[in-house]
């Protein structure tokens, strides 16, 4: 038997062709843009006047912040790493953001109806409105990103074939390059314009959890931006 000319004991099997190929099929985002958020939401919590918060002003940073780490520890870089462990890390970093933003503005809105140190003051409750405001999109951003099709690095592998969200890019594939994959910055601009617009922009919830998730932020939204500028306009006038 002959071999073809530049082959060899070298050459690749063809359950390792198989490996290479699925690999090149692997798209991870950075860590960066969802560990910046996270660390965005922790200034947040830690600027909010004593009367909204939750804990002391160290205790929640301190829980999220150690999540953080544990998750990017367990995963660097390019999130495609698929274990339980850090999926439920993760999972359980977002819960205690979107607690502790939900409670926050429960707090936001009592002091609303009922008066408070903040309620006096236009400039220290637009503060504090803008404060709950952006923690609150920024912790259903990490929401929609962590929950959509599995996680990040399950869409890393692939995407389903029936997503939660429908963005453009997979509506029509056109306008997207071969393999697109919906980014962290994909979500927080979703987080963002649902919370301004009340109701879905370019991008469509498909399945129930989302839908829910997206009409509950835009009353959350809606509370905190009508009860802030009115009570402000009337502590103004």
């Amino acid at each position: 038997m002959t071999l073809e000319p530049g082959a060899g004991k070298d050459d690749p099997t063809p359950a390792e062709a198989r490996a290479a190929k699925r690999q090149a099929r692997i798209v991870g985002e950075a860590r960066w843009p969802m560990a910046g958020a996270v660390l965005a939401a922790m200034v947040l919590t830690y600027l909010l006047p004593e009367d909204l918060r939750l804990a002391p002003k160290w205790v929640l940073p301190l829980m999220e912040g150690l999540l953080l780490v544990a998750v990017v520890v367990g995963d660097p870089g390019q999130i495609t790493r698929r274990s339980a462990l850090l999926r439920g890390l993760s999972i359980g970093l977002v819960t205690v953001l979107v607690f502790d933003a939900l409670w926050t503005t429960g707090l936001l809105i009592d002091a609303l109806l009922k008066g408070g140190p903040e309620t006096n003051s236009a400039s220290a409750l637009l503060s504090a409105g803008s404060i709950v405001w952006v923690s609150n999109n920024i912790a259903f951003s990490l929401l929609f990103w962590e929950l959509d099709s599995g996680g990040a690095a399950a869409r890393a592998h692939h995407l389903p074939r029936h997503p939660d969200f429908a963005f453009p890019q997979q509506i029509n594939p056109d306008l997207a390059p071969p393999g697109w994959r919906p980014r962290f910055i994909d979500y927080l601009y979703l987080g963002f314009t649902n919370a301004i617009a009340f109701s879905p922009t370019d991008t469509m919830p498909l399945m129930p959890w989302a839908k829910v998730a997206m009409a509950v932020q835009s009353m959350i939204s809606l509370a905190i931006l009508g009860l802030v500028v009115a009570r402000a306009v009337n502590v103004f006038t």
